[in-house]
């Protein structure tokens, strides 16, 4: 990452000065040393009519300091009001502090965006640390649905919003190739390869995959195997197609994610765990045992409705509440074959080989279940070195004005993600998949996001990167020499006049512009890149808010054939809103268009 993109942005430019002011008082005052000062955070206030940013410094610092919150909040403000950039500060409350900065200061934060471009809003609070973000891992048992979207959307954005901050980031999508439901694929996809030698085959029987997706597998099949296959018992036939059925689905699958232009950089398989030379599964038992993790005994039975994977017996079980889990976890069944649990011990021990000390797994709505164990599994394989953080997505509800959509006939029983994609684009899929909190269930009508209408967000932001281009455009009849490439045009407009733009509307904006960069580094720290598109649509809905404005009032139009000065100084200012939409939906994955068809 180069030094332009970590460069310090605004708030963390005043966190720095109220910072200094700290340490001052602290030397003056003889604080005790070893004061934890990274508790400090300056954020915008939760009341717009409070100032433009607010400080907690008295708040956490008071008993470190000897001193009142309200009293140490006076001191610190009685300093910050000398500060070149602040107009004025208020204490309120038991002691926080609020900041008003003058009106300069949005001007000179309106250049900084100019001057950066495209770096503007990176960060490198990441500072090179490997991150692995395991997403999607859908069984390789069909095409992906609905659910399987959100969670390949939510866990492509994160990726790139912990780029942007800094982190050197892993996508990884683990292949459950060893279970007993790619079992259930094999015979449903032989029960296709008979069929597609000339079989008639009726209805598919229960407990087999229904979709006539398995078709071309069984074709497949038969182009490459005659019909040998038959022949054989199930023993011989079934690894043969398994393997076949797999790798079609996967191949599959990989050209679903692509139609979202999502690409992971690894695809781990779960049966390579088990079929090496090592078995990777029972070294992390044995690894597990040595160290007094791993013990023999009966559990109590759950509280409630059974679990599945409960058996009242002596069996091998994980001391998960050693570390943070409610009950202990079985890993080998009463066939003597691994839980699940015990290949994903090995699995994310692997990944700690590799060197991910972070990795973040996203779940489905229905693996709610599994955070606590885990994360008490990556406790114990790493002696507490490495952290996992589980994000659940939770569902999607499929509508079309408002009516829920049925079924697919081609999936069998779901309605799958390419249909979603080819309906309605990429862009909507991911923008909206992304425009409601992973945690909470998501309502997506076809219908609605493809209507050109406030109410659609993914238009509403798009069109207000459009609306720039076009307000470039049909300014080059008064500014001529306004250049069309993107970044030779923020370099010349960064020489404009944007001190001029004084209305409190135009500031509003520039604050929104400002605000990028900390909203970046809050969104990656939290793992949340649902707050990317929130904090587009705000600043695309106060964009549109200024243009209509403009046409009741003249004096705020951004084209003044009157005034070419301050013209430059609104194009600077639309070429700021400009940049910042394609950046953040650059980060969403969602292309930024200079104009709407």
């Amino acid at each position: 990452m180069s030094d332009k993109s970590a460069l310090p942005h605004l708030f963390a430019d005043v966190l720095a000065r109220v910072l200094a002011v700290c340490a001052d008082l602290a030397a003056e005052s003889k604080w005790p040393d070893g004061i934890d000062f990274s508790r400090v955070v300056v954020e915008p206030p939760r009341e717009a009519t409070h100032g433009d940013m607010a400080t907690n410094a008295a708040m956490v610092l008071a008993r470190d300091a000897g001193a009142k919150p309200r009293d140490l909040a006076e001191r610190i403000a009685e300093k910050l009001r000398a500060d070149d950039m602040v107009a004025s500060v208020d204490v309120a409350g038991p002691g926080f502090i609020n900041l008003t900065l003058k009106p300069q200061v949005w001007a000179d934060a309106l250049r900084t965006v100019l001057r950066e471009g495209a770096s503007y809003g990176r960060s490198a609070i990441g500072r090179g640390a490997k991150v692995n973000v395991e997403y999607v891992s859908a069984n390789p048992t069909g095409p992906m649905h609905v659910g399987h979207c959100r969670g390949a959307v939510f866990g492509d954005a994160l990726g790139s919003l912990l780029q942007s901050a800094g982190f050197d980031v892993t996508r990884e999508y683990y292949i459950n190739d060893a279970g007993a439901q790619v079992d259930v694929l094999a015979r449903s996809s032989f029960l296709r390869y008979r069929e597609a030698l000339g079989e008639s085959i009726d209805e598919i029987p229960d407990g087999l995959y229904p979709g006539d997706y398995l078709v071309p597998v069984g074709q497949a099949l038969a182009a490459e195997h005659g019909d040998r296959l038959k022949a054989m018992p199930e023993g011989a036939w079934l690894p043969i197609v398994r393997a076949k059925a797999v790798a079609m689905m996967m191949d599959m699958i990989k050209g679903d994610l692509a139609a979202l232009n999502i690409k992971h950089d690894v695809f781990f398989s779960e049966r390579s765990l088990v079929e090496t030379g090592n078995n990777k599964v029972t070294e992390t038992i044995d690894f597990l045992r040595s160290k007094g993790d791993i013990y023999q005994g009966r559990l109590p039975p759950p509280k409630g409705k059974p679990t599945e994977d409960y058996e009242d017996r002596e069996q091998t079980l994980f001391r998960a509440t050693a570390y943070g889990d409610d009950v202990d976890r079985p890993l080998i069944k009463s066939d003597g074959s691994y839980t699940y649990f015990a290949s994903d011990i090995a699995y994310h021990r692997n990944k700690i080989e590799r060197g991910f000390l972070d990795m973040i797994d996203v779940f489905g709505a229905d693996h709610g279940g599994y955070i606590k164990r885990m994360q008490a599994a990556v406790k114990g394989v790493s002696a507490g070195k490495a952290a996992l953080d589980v994000k659940v997505v939770q569902l999607v509800r499929l509508l079309r004005n408002g009516e829920p959509v049925k079924m697919s006939k081609r999936s069998g029983d779901f309605v799958t993600l390419r249909e979603v994609v080819d309906e309605v684009g990429s862009d909507a899929v991911r923008f909206m998949m992304l425009f409601r909190k992973n945690d909470a269930v998501l309502d997506f009508d076809l219908a609605k996001v493809i209507e050109q209408s406030k109410d659609n967000a993914v238009f509403y932001v798009q069109y207000g990167h459009a609306r720039g281009h076009s307000i470039f455009k049909n300014a080059r009849e008064l500014v001529p020499d306004l250049p069309e490439d993107d970044v030779a045009r923020s370099t010349w407009l960064a020489a404009a006049p944007v001190e001029r733009l004084t209305d409190p509307a135009e500031l509003d904006l520039l604050k929104r512009l400002a605000l990028y960069p900390r909203m970046i580094e809050a969104a990656a720290v939290a793992h949340e890149p649902h707050r990317i598109a929130f904090y587009l649509y705000d600043l695309a809905s106060e964009f549109h808010a200024l243009w209509t404005k403009g046409r009741d009032l003249p004096y705020l139009r951004f084209i003044m054939n009157n005034d070419a000065e301050i013209t430059k100084a609104r194009l600077a200012m639309v070429q700021g809103v400009v940049s910042v939409l394609a950046s953040g939906l650059a980060v969403l994955g969602v292309h930024a268009p200079s104009e709407m068809r």
